[in-house]
């Protein structure tokens, strides 16, 4: 089976949820709908309050190519466009919509697209238009991917099944439940790419997974599915295209530029939807699991419900619960706020005990090389970190910080407890401060002597 170098071995804590089959929580009577929920620039809103929006009306407008729109995930009035709080800690302009409880909830009839009398150009708008992001986590803007530039030619697309994050199980429960929606998004994106090939990564411990994709696979097409050796983090993109086709990407480089588009499974089955439907991405399958949520479920969701909501439909949490994370507990955020709303890219709601986060005391890093040892990019995180605690960004810049992916190998195995991983993500968010800052310096100058 296929794998890549380093990385580490966390325990699975999937059996909450991946026999649970999918099912759809009732709509809320409040949906909160950021315009920033998705890689690049935030939509433009296209409301006000005291409109009245069905489910699926576009309520924000992407802006740029590197952008996304997002839509109502229910009818009802606009209360207001105003900021509120965001999961990633921050406040956005959001989209408050007071859900009607007397509509049926109906989507307004759509122009199905024609997918096989479409040009790439036009796949690209109809799923930029739909507002599908990756629906790994990243939310990256689906449509991107599907058009690389001229010096970049992609020969095949690679499907990541992997979900190697512990608890979480929305991709598995797709793949066993909806395989013929992910061969029909892989056609598509192959249209729009002029490919011929694909191949489906899904670690070993989905045989489900992997039997359900292998036995639909359409006659007509040439999409192989292989399993992997169960090893995070198998689901980011650089590692899966090492383990799946001994292609390395180089340092400051995409997939593309080895001649590959990766794409999440979810994702892959909601740019399925557009084209069977008409309809846009205005829900998403979320796994609701962990020892202080009282019944784990695999959820179908609107898009801008509250945290509050959703753990309200599971049962409440247990009276240990302690913290609530968006996404698993490797690469999560934790949330503090109970109003934050589910995004397209939040694959799971992750409850965990005092018991569960029970952190040990930190002590001084005893240069053991664990950490060298599970970094799947071949990174120096002991060296890094000392740089982080001393603030010296540009030299950690030089040691290639960009190439880190927060992926949290470094801290889980650090004997002396260092939170490597959140230091990474601090000097991250400082250098992108520094940068800007550079840049308006430079510009107002340049300005100044004109």
């Amino acid at each position: 089976m296929g794998t890549f170098h380093h990385g580490v071995h966390p325990p699975e804590l999937k059996e909450l949820t991946s026999s649970l089959p999918i099912r759809r929580m009732p709509f809320p009577e409040l949906l909160a709908i950021p315009l920033r929920q998705h890689a690049g620039a935030p939509a433009r809103s296209l409301v006000k309050r005291g409109d009245r929006v069905e489910r699926g009306d576009k309520v924000g407008q992407a802006v740029g190519f590197i952008s996304s729109s997002v839509h109502a995930s229910a009818a009802g009035t606009v209360r207001d466009v105003r900021l509120w709080p965001h999961p990633d800690g921050s406040m956005a302009e959001t989209v408050v919509i007071e859900v009607d409880p007397v509509s049926p909830q109906s989507l307004r009839p759509r122009i199905v697209p024609e997918w096989e009398g479409l040009t790439p150009q036009e796949v690209v708008a109809a799923i930029q238009d739909a507002g599908v992001v990756g629906l790994g986590g990243a939310a990256f803007p689906a449509h991107v991917k599907l058009a690389p530039p001229p010096d970049a030619p992609v020969n095949v697309i690679v499907a990541n099944g992997a979900e190697c994050e512990p608890y979480l199980t929305s991709d598995h429960r797709t793949m066993v439940e909806y395989p013929e929606r992910v061969h029909f998004g892989l056609r598509i994106m192959m249209h729009a790419l002029d490919v011929d090939r694909a191949v489906i990564g899904v670690e070993a411990n989905k045989p489900d997974a992997i039997e359900a994709l292998r036995s639909t696979v359409p006659e007509d097409l040439d999409i192989r599915v292989e399993g992997l050796r169960v090893k995070y983090p198998q689901g980011a993109e650089k590692m899966m295209l090492e383990s799946l086709l001994g292609r390395r990407v180089p340092s400051g480089m995409l997939p593309m530029h080895v001649g590959a588009v990766v794409q999440n499974v979810g994702s892959i089955a909601a740019i399925a939807e557009v084209f069977e439907t008409g309809y846009p991405l205005i829900e998403r399958i979320v796994t609701v699991t962990g020892p202080g949520i009282r019944r784990p479920a695999n959820l179908i969701v609107p898009v801008g419900t509250r945290i509050a909501d959703v753990l309200e439909f599971c049962g409440g949490m247990t009276p240990d619960a302690e913290r609530i994370v968006f996404g698993g507990p490797m690469m999560g955020n934790a949330q503090p706020e109970p109003g934050a709303p589910v995004l397209k890219g939040t694959t799971g709601i992750v409850v965990l005990t005092g018991e569960a986060i029970a952190r040990e005391r930190e002590l001084a890093c005893i240069r053991c090389g664990r950490c060298l040892e599970a970094c799947p990019v071949f990174l120096d995180p002991a060296d890094l970190g000392r740089l982080a605690r001393a603030g010296h960004y540009d030299e950690m810049l030089e040691m290639h910080l960009s190439e880190c992916m927060l992926c949290g190998c470094c801290s889980y195995v650090c004997p002396s407890h260092i939170p490597l991983s959140q230091m990474f993500g601090l000097a991250k968010a400082m250098t992108r401060k520094i940068e800007r800052r550079r840049k308006e310096e430079e510009e107002s100058a340049a300005g100044a002597a004109a």
